[in-house]
């Protein structure tokens, strides 16, 4: 009655950090669903800072979205709340991510900021192993 060893082995993925390079965007797969981790600048993660609360549809500061000490790395669902598309990677108004099919524009933190997903990228259960390898799920 137990899960096979193919069901528990996409649970969770460790990843290597080590070869992206700060600016740098890649997507892996997690239990079949792409995800994007950014190394971001000091200037994405200010800017991402700087936003008041109050002008977002769906507020969340960047702290809440990144693990602390590890700011740098944004870790999140790359699926548009909306209806799913895939969001593309430094595009849009707020320097973040664009979705082409219907508008939604999210910014450096992966919040929306703009069009139709009623909320942020989703942010899945991670946690850093080391400084350089993470553990999804």
């Amino acid at each position: 009655m137990n899960p096979d060893a193919s069901t528990l082995a996409l649970a969770s993925i460790e990843f290597d950090l080590g070869a992206i390079e700060e600016g740098q965007s890649v997507t892996i797969l997690w239990r079949g669903l792409p995800v994007f981790v950014r190394h971001r600048t000091q200037a994405e993660i200010d800017e991402a800072k700087a936003v008041p609360l109050a002008d977002l549809k769906d507020p969340a500061t960047d702290e809440s979205r990144t693990k602390e000490g590890h700011e740098q790395w944004l870790i999140m669902i790359a699926n548009c709340t909306h209806l799913g598309c895939i969001p593309v990677g430094e595009s849009g108004e707020f320097d973040g991510w664009a979705c082409p099919c219907h508008g939604s524009q999210f910014d450096t933190a992966g919040r929306i900021r703009k069009g139709p997903a009623p909320t942020n990228l989703v942010v899945p259960p991670y946690e850093f192993i080391s400084d350089t390898l993470v553990q999804i799920g």
